[in-house]
């Protein structure tokens, strides 16, 4: 047994080393003081930290990238929550079909879908590159509202919907005051959950930009095509840490079990 729990422990190591070696490395590079991108680091430098503030593009994209993914992710939440809803709460012909078409854009291979709307979005219908990028965003995201907060609702006993409708509450008073208060917690989950996948999207947006306008992400790899310095990591290092600051303030504020109680 005790060679048993020896060899569990070692494969775990393994793969927390597999995870986070590439983290580790990418943070210890961020520091290295020359001008090419080295590790083990031969000193150490924040100048690189700062060298993102002087490319005017990074700044300008990572505005770009939260915009993109705050209004994104709002409109998937209005299309969304009202389809997980209806799947969840109603019997109706076409309902399967229905969902399949929701969850797609996880299941078509990202460069198939950001050509497809490549194709039809920018060239058939001439949308500006903003509207386009925008739409593309809307469509990744929506199928992690729906399915987060079809989760959510799958554990919500519709009788207490019922009964607030038998004592006189309308239909939209219902969902908001009765609905809305028990799956909140999936609710936010969604948001988190897709706004990460926005904002780190590669696949849509490279096919979605265009001149003038990019977002983070792919920003990061024009810089990489041309410049093999540690901005990059900087870069990363401080993403990592915004998401790690990101999370230990969700969780101070509303605790683990907020999302997990359900």
């Amino acid at each position: 047994m005790q060679e048993k729990n020896r060899g569990l422990g070692l494969f775990t190591l393994l793969v927390y080393l597999f995870l986070l070696g590439p983290l580790v490395i990418i943070a210890f590079t961020s520091f290295e003081p020359g001008s090419v991108l080295k590790f083990p680091p031969q000193g150490f430098s924040l100048k690189w930290y700062s060298n993102i503030l002087e490319v005017s593009m990074f700044v300008k994209t990572f505005y770009t990238s939260i915009i993109v993914s705050l209004i994104g992710n709002l409109l998937a939440l209005l299309i969304g929550m009202p389809a997980a809803y209806a799947l969840s709460r109603f019997e109706f012909k076409g309902k399967n079909l229905l969902n399949a078409i929701f969850i797609s854009p996880v299941l078509i291979p990202g460069i198939v879908l950001g050509f497809t709307m490549l194709k039809y979005v920018i060239v058939t219908y001439n949308l500006p590159i903003y509207a386009a990028l925008l739409i593309g965003h809307t469509v990744v995201m929506l199928p992690f509202i729906i399915r987060v907060i079809a989760s959510s609702l799958s554990n919500f006993d519709f009788a207490i919907e019922e009964a607030a409708l038998s004592l006189g509450a309308g239909q939209l008073k219902t969902f908001f005051k009765v609905v809305l208060p028990n799956i909140k917690s999936g609710i936010i989950a969604a948001v988190l959950i897709a706004f990460l996948e926005s904002f780190n999207n590669v696949d849509i947006s490279v096919f979605m930009t265009g001149p003038g306008v990019s977002t983070l992400p792919i920003q990061m790899l024009t810089y990489v095509e041309n410049h093999f310095d540690p901005t990059i990591a900087a870069i990363s290092v401080i993403l990592m840490i915004f998401t790690a600051l990101f999370m230990f303030v969700i969780e101070r504020l509303m605790g683990l079990s907020y999302f997990t109680k359900r």
